[in-house]
């Protein structure tokens, strides 16, 4: 019995400290220091909130850029069920979507180069990718332009003022957030 009280008294100690304190500490340090992120970086426009600069959306009308591709359940970009395909590089299955996904590419714009990057075709592990590189947001911006009637040097400079760079080139590649570009030209459209 001597050694038992000890031992219980440890427990609720650690049990106190590692369920209690410290998640009470972390969360108050997260809203202090980074309130917007411990928030979900969303995205709020007129008092509402359109998204979140990080999980991607599923845009498919033609004046807009689309993301990679989503393979969550149930629905695209479906972030209560954030998942892959799991399928391998040699499953027949993954080829006939990549497949799919080329020609409908393809035939969505017309005017874009026959090569579709990569990134356009396959799905991400998370399923909810927010971004792209500039070079698959730039093999979209004929069709956006055309869609939104705007010329391509228009649509060029928005997504050149929505690239965001790494701040040492080495760590990182540039990016452009699909969701706040595509808000962006939203926005354009009102003024």
């Amino acid at each position: 019995m001597t050694m038992l009280r000890p031992a219980i008294l440890l427990f609720i100690l650690l049990a106190l400290i590692t369920g209690g304190l410290y998640p009470l500490l972390t969360t108050a340090l997260g809203q202090w220091w980074f309130s917007d992120r411990a928030n979900g970086s969303l995205i709020i426009q007129h008092n509402e909130i359109r998204g979140s600069r990080l999980i991607g959306q599923n845009f498919s009308d033609a004046g807009y850029f689309q993301g990679r591709p989503s393979a969550t359940a149930e629905s695209p970009y479906n972030p209560m069920a954030s998942g892959g395909s799991n399928l391998a590089g040699s499953n027949p299955d993954l080829d006939k979507a990549v497949a799919e996904r080329i020609a409908t590419l393809r035939a969505a714009n017309p005017q874009a180069s026959r090569n579709v990057p990569v990134e356009l075709v396959t799905a991400s592990a998370s399923g909810l990718d927010y971004s792209l590189t500039p070079e698959s947001v730039a093999w979209q911006i004929p069709r956006v332009a055309a869609a939104r009637q705007l010329t391509t040097d228009q649509v060029s400079r928005l997504v050149a003022e929505h690239t965001q760079k790494p701040l040492v080139s080495f760590i990182g590649m540039p990016v452009v957030n699909i969701v706040e570009l595509n808000l962006a030209l939203d926005a354009q459209r009102k003024n």
